[in-house]
């Protein structure tokens, strides 16, 4: 029987550990921390029975996994749920952009701009399943649906602000721009269009779902299917060097480039050493978890029904703000994402405190305290929110760094969103899963389709270890 060791346990190292054993691979997981599943854990961080989770949260990218479906987790304890409403983000006099799962809700709430919404993400979003084979990996390959790709991939070559301005409204404009300031990049540059327009098109196929019971409850998933075909999963085991793995036939690593250079040392190629090494990481995240008495008193009445808010002002804050970050300081307002999952998974309260998941874009190793900004931001869309606050938990760069060193300095995307690397990956090449060395991958977000709980980075380093072990 062939054998595979992947190092890290996050989604993309788990996805990629399930569909090789299920292949009739003897795997074995190897995982530094206790617990199993990278960003995709949850815990009890302020009270008990309050569940926040750590740091992956809302997820329109994995419910229509090609992956994810493949493995058929919800046969294995995963349920998703979606709020009554996926985003909304509230401007300063009151009003909002509101996103729904439906695109022609979506634009009937925005008005004279609907039509230009719905001109933009229809078809993709009614092709997306199609779509998903292709925008979900390698871009730089054959499509397999060409025609479908080249509609969807012409508006993602445009800067995000550009693209932004073909809305006529302030609401418009700020929730397109909210959306792609997932990028953590400066929404100026070519391509920041393609990280929106991906996030909207899933969105509005699948819905910005949750899963029931926390994120750890995809790990838990996958871990079940891992075993139900013989693998194995050891925590608290670190790799530090090449001496450190066990004897196996492919090896894939779920772990930052530079991590995988420092492990293999001299056994890789030297190009490819001194990209891993080379490797920008992009700015970090700084993580507030608040216990809300009542929950978030929102101005706008439709935040108050979204399972995410974005808190950005208009859409010239928004790119101010991921400008300042990118040049290395902390803005006045940072542009602030909050997770209210307990509206469409109500078991994560306890009694009326409810978890609220929030963080700032912040610059890459930020050393100092965004909390105040963080709650600044909160009460200036919602007066009050101070008051109702019980309890909070906080996760600096430094300490997200410390949770999951593939954060390197809070970077919870595993590098920078630029355009080279989303078109290739961290390396120049057609196979970024591949390390140069037989039988050695890498398959974490640093690869291509890049950040996220949809496991694909793992599925397509999985294809090239089956296909390495001829099968």
């Amino acid at each position: 029987m062939s054998s595979a060791v992947v190092v890290g346990s996050g989604p993309n190292g788990l996805t990629a550990a399930a569909l090789l054993a299920r292949a009739g691979v003897e795997v074995t997981v190897l995982e530094a921390a206790a617990e199993i599943g990278g960003g995709t854990r949850t815990s009890e961080a302020i009270l008990p029975g309050l569940l926040h989770d750590h740091c992956s949260a809302v997820h329109p990218m994995a419910v229509g996994s090609p992956a994810l479906q493949d493995l058929q987790l919800e046969k294995y304890g995963l349920e998703w749920r979606r709020p009554e409403i996926d985003c909304v983000h509230p401007l300063d006099d009151g009003t909002a952009g509101v996103l729904h799962r439906s695109v022609e809700e979506t634009a009937r709430a925005l008005g004279r701009d609907g039509r230009r919404w719905a001109a933009l993400l229809a078809r993709p979003a009614t092709r997306y399943d199609a779509l998903a084979e292709d925008v979900l990996g390698p871009l730089l390959r054959l499509p397999a649906h060409p025609l479908d790709l080249a509609r969807f991939g012409l508006p993602t070559l445009l800067p995000a602000a550009v693209l932004a301005r073909a809305f006529a409204t302030p609401q418009a404009r700020a929730l397109f721009a909210g959306v792609a300031a997932h990028a953590f990049h400066p929404l100026e540059r070519p391509l920041t269009s393609a990280i929106g327009l991906g996030i909207l098109t899933a969105g509005h196929r699948h819905g910005w779902a949750v899963a029931a019971g926390g994120s750890r409850a995809i790990s838990d998933a996958l871990a079940a299917v891992l075993a139900e075909h013989g693998g194995r999963i050891e925590t608290g085991v670190r790799v530090s060097s090449a001496r450190g793995l066990p004897p196996a036939d492919v090896v894939l690593f779920d772990l930052a480039p530079a991590a995988v250079a420092g492990i293999l040392g001299d056994r890789l190629p030297g190009r490819v050493a001194r990209a891993y090494r080379r490797f920008r990481h992009g700015p970090g995240a700084f993580k507030v978890d608040f216990a809300v008495e009542g929950g978030v008193p929102w101005r706008n009445p439709a935040a108050a029904r979204a399972g995410t808010v974005h808190l950005g002002g208009p859409l010239e804050e928004v790119a101010a703000g991921e400008r300042e970050i990118h040049a290395g300081r902390l803005p006045e307002r940072p542009f602030v994402l909050v997770g209210q999952q307990y509206l469409a998974d109500p078991d994560r309260s306890v009694g009326n405190v409810h978890p609220v998941w929030a963080y700032a874009h912040v610059p890459h190793g930020f050393a100092g305290d965004a909390t105040e900004a963080i709650t600044a931001q909160l009460e200036r869309f919602a007066p009050g929110f101070r008051e109702r606050v019980v309890g909070t938990a906080v996760r600096t760069t430094t300490e997200l760094a410390r949770y999951n060193p593939n954060f390197v300095g809070g970077d919870i995307v595993t590098g920078s969103t630029h355009a080279r690397r989303l078109l290739l990956g961290p390396r120049a090449t057609l196979t970024p899963y591949d390390t140069g060395v037989p039988g050695v991958y890498l398959c974490s977000a640093a690869t291509p389709p890049g950040a996220g709980a949809h496991g694909m980075c793992g599925a397509h380093a999985a294809e090239r270890a089956l296909r390495h072990l001829g099968r």
